[in-house]
């Protein structure tokens, strides 16, 4: 078993916590600066397997949200509508995550981190010059906040002003964020992408040495070889007669199985297009959906997309309509949800109706 570096960085310096996962022990080293604010050659990742880096509190944004679900993907997807007005440059300019910090009056508090884009992948250049790769970019002094601060009122005191952790208790959080990151920003663009090179890697190779094998096979199957190649050849002689038979005014053929699935696929979609959505197939099964306190304000449906605004008592039966439309329609996403003076206005929209 190899070394972790945990890299607890703090705005142009800070520390790196080698862990040997075999022998169990640890040992902290300065995070050496160059003259021009980068890390130079820093020899303490050599004989690295795998990094975490850690971001300070002071490059991190916060907002606590109560939300009606705790399910982490659907958090991650409303969390772009409810920042966007609140953070300059909007959701765009930022990396967002988010940990669930506990429940009351049947909604769920979540703190939701965020910070800009420029910041983080300045951050990641510096490291990528010296050839390292955070596997996740969390952040111990965040985790420490919350997690003696959130059982109280005092959180949001504690995230402007956290106290001062010590060396012991950086390393301490540093194993725990290595065993499960508290949170990670390394999402969207920034994702982590070195095991999806591995296994590409490795298909790659299971592929060569399928080719290989195969090449073996051919070599040593000689005269049936060349008697199948003949079979074949009349066979795709056969094929591209008929093809051009039925698309005369085709021109470049080079794959005609291939080709005709394109063709089939382009008659389906032409197909789908004159017939779009029933309007009245649609209304019946929306009448389905309403719940009390639900109206519909403007349903649109064309061949492309079908869009719904309305309002209801609750973000939470927002998420229960898009649920109910789930049954018949396809690509269901809540586009907005905001609160319109008692009630919540909301825009869904879908792809179409389930095949």
């Amino acid at each position: 078993m190899g070394k972790v570096a945990f890299i607890d960085y703090k705005e142009g310096e800070g520390s790196v916590y080698i862990i040997d996962k075999g022998s169990g022990g640890s040992e902290t080293v300065p995070l050496s600066l160059s003259g021009d604010g980068s890390f130079g050659t820093n020899r303490t990742f050599q004989n690295i397997d795998e990094t975490y880096l850690s971001l300070p509190m002071g490059l991190l944004n916060f907002r606590i949200l109560e939300l009606p679900f705790d399910n982490m993907d659907s958090i991650r997807e409303v969390l772009p509508f409810e920042l966007d007005g609140i953070i300059i440059g909007g959701s765009e300019s930022v990396v967002i995550d988010a940990v669930v910090i506990g429940k009351g009056n049947g909604k769920f508090r979540v703190i939701a981190v965020y910070v800009l884009k420029d910041v983080l992948r300045t951050a990641l250049k510096k490291f990528k010059a010296i050839g390292i790769d955070p596997r996740a970019v969390t952040s111990i002094e965040l985790a420490s906040v919350v997690g003696s601060s959130s059982a109280g009122d005092g959180l949001a005191e504690a995230l402007l002003a956290p106290c001062r952790m010590e060396d012991g208790e950086r390393m301490d959080a540093a194993l725990k964020e290595i065993a499960g990151p508290f949170i990670n920003l390394r999402r969207g663009e920034f994702s982590y992408r070195v095991d999806t090179e591995k296994a590409r890697k490795s298909l790659m190779i299971a592929a060569g040495l399928g080719l290989l094998i195969v090449s073996v096979f051919i070599f040593g199957t000689g005269f049936r070889i060349i008697t199948a190649k003949k079979e074949i050849t009349t066979l795709k002689d056969g094929i591209r007669k008929t093809y051009t038979g039925v698309f005369p005014e085709e021109k470049k053929i080079t794959n005609e199985l291939y080709q005709m699935k394109a063709h089939m696929k382009e008659l389906k979609e032409k197909e789908q297009s004159l017939t779009g959505v029933s309007p009245l197939e649609l209304l019946l099964k929306l009448s389905k959906v309403v719940k009390p306190g639900l109206s519909f304000t403007e349903i649109s449906a064309d061949k492309e997309r079908i869009a719904l605004k309305g309002e209801c008592p609750t973000l939470s039966d927002v998420q229960g309509i898009k649920d109910g439309l789930e049954g018949f329609l396809a690509g269901v996403s809540i586009s907005d949800a905001k609160p319109s003076g008692a009630k919540t206005a909301f825009t869904i929209t879908a792809k179409g109706r389930k095949d």
